[in-house]
């Protein structure tokens, strides 16, 4: 378990995930709302070199981002509004995974998560801040934690 005290924290995790990132790596977030899944994203991607504003793609479903803007393309994506199954199926997720990684925030609407999917679950801490706890796959083994 990582404890994050704070937004700042969670996004300096996300700065130190961000160079183990790889095309056609997963990474679901976890969490209740407001449990700091998009700040996660956030610092990953600005770990990755983008520069503008991230914000949860919760209306547009999916948000990219492209080289040179950050130095690997990433999906964003937020299933909440998902309601049934098959508007996954329009989404492509499976082609992004050819040459992008994906951040994936409400991964409990999918059927089914990709094998080596790394699953990272923030919940409020009681005492102040997040904890976060992760599913390492094999494939993760050598990359978790980030230092």
């Amino acid at each position: 378990m990582i404890h994050l005290p704070d937004e700042q924290a969670t996004e300096a995790l996300g700065r130190r995930i961000a160079p183990l990132l790889r095309p056609g790596d997963v990474v679901a977030l976890f969490g209740t709302l407001g449990a700091g899944k998009t700040s996660l994203s956030r610092g990953i991607l600005l770990g990755l070199g983008h520069e503008g504003e991230v914000g949860s793609p919760t209306f547009p479903i999916v948000q990219t981002y492209e080289p040179p803007d950050v130095s690997l393309p990433v999906w964003h994506v937020d299933l909440y509004r998902i309601e049934d199954p098959h508007e996954l199926e329009e989404l492509g997720l499976d082609d992004a995974l050819l040459d992008s990684a994906l951040l994936i925030e409400w991964p409990e609407r999918l059927p089914r998560l990709w094998p080596g999917t790394l699953g990272l679950n923030l919940e409020h801490d009681p005492r102040g801040g997040r904890n976060l706890t992760a599913s390492v796959p094999t494939a993760w083994e050598r990359r978790w934690p980030p230092r």
